[in-house]
């Protein structure tokens, strides 16, 4: 007699309990896309600034230090380097919780570093990211919590309440260094005089310098540097290279309003 159809399924339900029991389970889903730092905003980070398809990896070797408090939420010293990682193309720094997440993007070029020293305004207490690619495509993510009051994004800078930034708009200083103070080579550090406006302090539109480069006394150009709003008033960058780049350097930029930047640092 063959079973009945009532017997065939109870039968098939008893077979399938048992192989689901000895099948492994299947991973939870991590929402948070791998982060250390279980942030809402890094899986849509991800793809609106690395890519939705890219290879991205949270690596030890991409250091970012800070202050684990920022006393001054409008300038907050910030370091990125990757000594251990070879082949680094471009650097792209994020915060997790400022109204606008990018602060910029660094391309090291002939003889320069994968690193860079900055100041930048801090909206409120967050995560701050690098993310370092290499020559394969791949995302190496480093980061830093600080923690802060609050409030960098949203308030006028000094020279912006005094007036004063019309009168040293797109000046260049800076200084060079025989040797780089993480490993043998050379520093040069740069400020350009502009009050870097976020555009979200009331009656104050976004006004910022958007594109920098830095080319040494044979023309050879080091680096190049795209800035965004949360990069501080009057912005100081360092940067390092792995011998003595021929001076004088010349600085060169625009901001997103078509000023021009044309300095010389000797």
């Amino acid at each position: 007699m063959f079973p009945s159809d009532a017997k065939l399924q109870r039968r098939h339900l008893v077979l399938a309990t048992a192989a689901a029991c000895v099948l492994p389970a299947r991973a939870a889903t991590d929402e948070y896309g791998g982060d250390p730092y279980r942030s809402a905003q890094w899986p849509e980070m991800v793809k609106e600034f690395l890519g939705a398809k890219s290879r991205v990896e949270f690596d030890p070797r991409v250091q970012v230090k800070g202050p684990t408090m920022a006393e001054n939420p409008m300038v907050v010293p910030i370091t990125v380097s990757a000594p251990d990682l070879a082949d680094i193309q471009q650097i792209v720094v994020l915060v997790d919780r400022n109204p606008i997440r990018k602060v910029l993007e660094f391309e090291p070029l002939d003889g320069t570093r994968a690193a860079i020293s900055f100041r930048f305004k801090l909206e409120q207490a967050s995560a701050v990211r690098a993310a370092a690619r290499t020559r394969d495509g791949v995302w190496h993510v480093g980061g830093t919590w600080v923690e802060s009051s609050g409030g960098g994004c949203t308030v006028a800078g000094v020279t912006r309440q005094d007036g004063s930034w019309s009168q040293t708009l797109g000046q260049v200083s800076g200084r060079f260094f025989g040797d780089a103070v993480e490993a043998p080579g050379a520093r040069l550090r740069v400020r350009v005089m502009h009050p870097m406006d976020t555009g979200l302090v009331g009656g104050i539109p976004a006004f910022y310098l958007r594109r920098m480069a830095v080319t040494d006394g044979g023309g050879v150009e080091l680096l190049r540097l795209s800035t965004y709003e949360p990069i501080s008033e009057n912005p100081v960058f360092s940067f390092d290279f792995q011998g003595r780049p021929p001076g004088p350097f010349r600085v060169t930029g625009v901001d997103n309003n078509g000023n021009r930047i044309d300095g010389q640092i000797i």
